[in-house]
């Protein structure tokens, strides 16, 4: 491993005049296709564990939503054109002369993260599941394979992270939660499971836009839409202040015209039943954020297999390796990390760890690279132990 250690150049996070940073909510169609695209990984996971001993190849970050169609008024609805979810990629359907069951094992996995993530959705009657899953490649099988207690990388790429978040990345993370936290569900039925948060920061000021999907069967008229938008919004500010005391700023579904009574309301509480379709990658980092002024990556790491493919596993570590940093090296205040890798080299040993740090005074910065190599080289070590915490659920990839 090459490891460059450099101070940062310019502005750290958060100190820039201008910051833009978004996330999408549990029921945006990009993000049920992220999490069919994990949950199908980690089901798949668990089969070949639990009857082989061992994770098989595979890798099913390919995911295509196709939005229905739906009539909707004050009260109810119905839908008219069901949800079309395509499941692709390469999995391992015999091993041992065993057949696999993995359209079974995908297609129930993928009806799993409906029930959860949109509640009011009947998955028997508005959703069409394919699967089109195959096997991979000879050549990556045979990489895959030949892996022994250290993995080797099945793919050249890369993955980045950075620590701490700064105040509107955690506002719109906060604000995000405040809506689709199941305990508020619970609360106000109303609200839909498909947000979106896009926040701007100029300067002192933040700016919050919230594309928020209502369910109609919650909602009488326009009158009482309009009085439930204005406790969200209420909500939302409180959300968001519990965070920072910069000047804040919501909209909720701006494009909203209730002369007319044209505003977001859905029989589901996603626009996936209207027309809106999603992908797999298009939406949340790892860090679960959408974060251009910030350090990225285009790659996806949902439904990539958690034992080899470093799109995946890269992602995660680099953000740990950025956290470690900050928390276990004095006088370092902020951390971004790069790491790189090439195809068939072990996956604790990147061609590249690229580390930038936010660097106080008082302490050389020899002092500091001693340090921070120590901290590079212990979170890659761990990175084999991180494919159970993976198939636990408990490491949020989107």
């Amino acid at each position: 491993m090459e490891l460059i250690v450099r101070a940062r150049e310019g502005q750290a996070a958060g100190s820039q005049p201008v910051e833009v940073v978004e996330r999408k909510g549990l029921g945006h169609p990009d993000t049920i296709c992220d999490a069919v695209a994990e949950r199908v990984s980690i089901e798949l996971s668990r089969y070949y564990r639990t009857h082989f001993d061992a994770i098989l190849h595979h890798n099913v970050d390919k995911v295509l939503l196709c939005g229905g169609s739906s009539r909707v008024t004050f009260g109810g609805g119905e839908i008219l054109e069901p949800i079309e979810i395509y499941l692709a990629g390469r999995a391992t359907s015999e091993y041992r002369a065993e057949r696999i069951p993995v359209h079974d094992i995908a297609i129930a996995a993928c009806r799993a993260v409906l029930q959860r993530h949109v509640r009011e959705l009947d998955v028997d009657a508005d959703v069409r599941i394919t699967s089109k899953l195959r096997p991979g490649s000879a050549d990556l099988r045979r990489l895959y394979d030949k892996s022994g207690t250290v993995p080797h990388a099945n793919d050249t790429s890369c993955g980045v992270g950075f620590f701490p978040l700064t105040d509107l990345e955690r506002v719109v993370l906060a604000v995000e939660r405040e809506l689709t936290d199941s305990r508020h569900l619970a609360e106000h039925p109303e609200i839909g499971e498909d947000v979106k948060v896009m926040g701007v920061r100029r300067d002192h000021r933040i700016d919050i836009t919230v594309g928020c999907a209502f369910i109609a069967r919650h909602v009488r008229d326009i009158r009482e839409y309009a009085s439930k938008k204005d406790d969200a919004c209420t909500r939302i500010l409180a959300a968001a202040r519990r965070v920072t005391d910069t000047n804040i700023n919501v909209v909720i579904n701006a494009a909203d015209d209730l002369s007319s009574g044209d505003v977001f309301i859905t029989v589901t509480g996603t626009s996936a039943e209207s027309g809106d379709d999603g992908e797999v990658g298009r939406g949340n980092r790892v860090s679960g954020l959408i974060t251009p002024y910030r350090i990225s990556t285009m790659e996806a790491a949902a439904g990539k297999n958690p034992v080899s493919h470093v799109g995946k596993l890269y992602n995660i570590v680099a953000r740990r390796v950025a956290e470690s940093i900050v928390t276990g090296v004095p006088n370092v205040s902020d951390a971004t990390c790069a790491l790189v890798s090439q195809i068939g080299r072990s996956v604790t040993d990147p061609h590249i760890a690229d580390i930038q740090l936010g660097i106080n005074g008082g302490r050389s910065f020899s002092d500091v690279w001693r340090e921070v190599a120590d901290v590079v080289r212990t979170e890659l070590e761990r990175l084999p132990a991180l494919r159970d915490a993976l198939l636990d659920g408990t490491v949020p990839v989107f």
